[in-house]
């Protein structure tokens, strides 16, 4: 459905479904998207319903920051999730640095519905003037009913007009310009890190990088590392190699994970859950967690024992978002029975496994999961390397992250995750 400027249609004639996606692109401009869940009066009266790069979702879950397939920016909306407090969304772009809303080249608000576009609004720069921010399209109540309004309306001063349009807070100005709205976010946490362990700064610009490429800016998701601590794994641990490993997964977790932190586990002949890493306690993790590597190292390995750990610890909270478990293993892999059953139990849970070969050989199972049959979802990667530094930082943060996003995607359709 094709929507024109203030043309306004019932959901229910759109959609079927109160899980939706907005997908936004905007060519020719650099913009900040936000989204403000207001009340019947129009006015944020819950500063924790303006959605946008500093607050990734709502306290219900309603709305939550995510580019569908094909846009630069966006929203997942589970519409029957937000409080009857919360009247409207209202969906709007604010300019990221210089420049106005005319010199939008082109531009498209999408609805979409399990990966397929059931509406589109389409705006276009001669339409506006010196405007620097846009409300673009709303969805609202009306008699008991979510409709949906193409809106299209300009805004000269920018978010801060919006922000106060709503009713909320702006904190005073500094005299010279504003940096781009996106940059407090990256610079409070690579400030962070610079003070705390200024060695993976430029890890967290990378891993930052990849994120974009794939369109996960702004996912929130839970990270477990997986470490075979098996004896053939000792020539990983005292090269450095693991701990390098860790530095490398950490940065992802710093941009997904609310708390910041890398949930570890090692294993050999049994399940190790270890110490969170942390920026606190990364520096020497590996020889310095529960008295290092050699205490927790060393038997035969056997992966069934710690994925069943794994899918158990990420199953105790349904409410919390999905979890990203990289698991590395050098090999020697023989119980493809067990593994693969496992697999299959754990596809129906808000769980993406990616394996990772790690300077061995015999992978078994773990190089077929990605054709394993009777799966809900395809919940599982897998790619093996000779040695860590065979990889750039950004290739290996594109190889951890290039199956990540279709997994998000197909979950989603499932209804798997919101």
């Amino acid at each position: 459905m094709q929507l024109n400027r203030g043309q306004r249609v019932a959901l229910p004639d759109v959609v079927s479904s109160m899980n939706l996606e907005v997908g936004i692109d905007l060519q020719g401009i650099a913009v900040d998207v936000s989204c403000f869940g207001v009340d019947a009066d129009g006015r944020l009266a819950d500063e924790r319903y303006m959605t946008f790069f500093n607050q990734a979702q709502t306290p219900c879950g309603g709305v939550q920051l995510g580019s569908p397939a094909g846009f630069g920016a966006g929203f997942r909306l589970a519409l029957d999730r937000l409080p009857p407090s919360i009247d409207r969304l209202v969906f709007v772009a604010a300019i990221d640095g210089a420049g106005t809303m005319r010199q939008l080249t082109a531009g498209r608000v999408c609805l979409v519905e399990q990966g397929q576009i059931k509406a589109t609004f389409t705006l276009r720069g001669s339409d506006f003037a010196d405007e620097r921010a846009l409300m673009l399209t709303e969805i609202y109540r009306k008699d008991g009913v979510w409709r949906l309004s193409a809106t299209g309306q300009g805004f000269n001063g920018g978010l801060d007009a919006l922000v106060r349009h709503f009713g909320g807070e702006v904190a005073e100005p500094t005299p010279a310009t504003p940096p781009p709205a996106p940059e407090p976010a990256r610079l409070s946490l690579e400030k962070r890190v610079e003070q705390q362990a200024p060695r993976l700064v430029s890890l967290v610009k990378t891993a930052r990088v990849s994120l974009e490429k794939q369109g996960l800016q702004g996912l929130r998701a839970r990270v477990g590392l997986v470490l075979d601590a098996s004896g053939s794994m000792g020539r990983q641990y005292k090269s450095g190699r693991v701990q390098e490993l860790l530095d490398r997964v950490l940065p992802l977790a710093l941009h997904f994970d609310d708390d910041g932190s890398l949930d570890v586990w090692a294993f050999d002949t049994t399940p190790k859950p270890l110490d969170p890493a942390t920026l606190d306690n990364i520096g020497d993790y590996i020889n310095t967690v529960r008295g290092g590597w050699k205490k927790w190292y060393g038997g035969a390995n056997d992966e069934p024992r710690v994925m069943r750990e794994v899918i158990d610890h990420y199953r105790r909270d349904p409410q919390a978002p999905p979890a990203y478990v990289l698991f590395v293993s050098d090999g020697g892999v023989h119980q493809n029975r067990e593994i693969t059953n496992l697999m299959r139990e754990a596809a129906p849970y808000p769980i993406f496994w990616q394996f990772m070969g790690l300077g061995g050989r015999n992978y078994g199972i773990l190089e077929k999961l990605d054709t394993l049959s009777g799966r809900v979802v395809d919940n599982c990667g897998f790619f093996a390397i000779d040695d860590l530094r065979d990889l750039t930082e950004a290739q290996l943060y594109d190889r951890l992250l290039q199956e990540f996003p279709d997994w998000l995607k197909a979950a989603r359709g499932k209804g798997i995750i919101r």
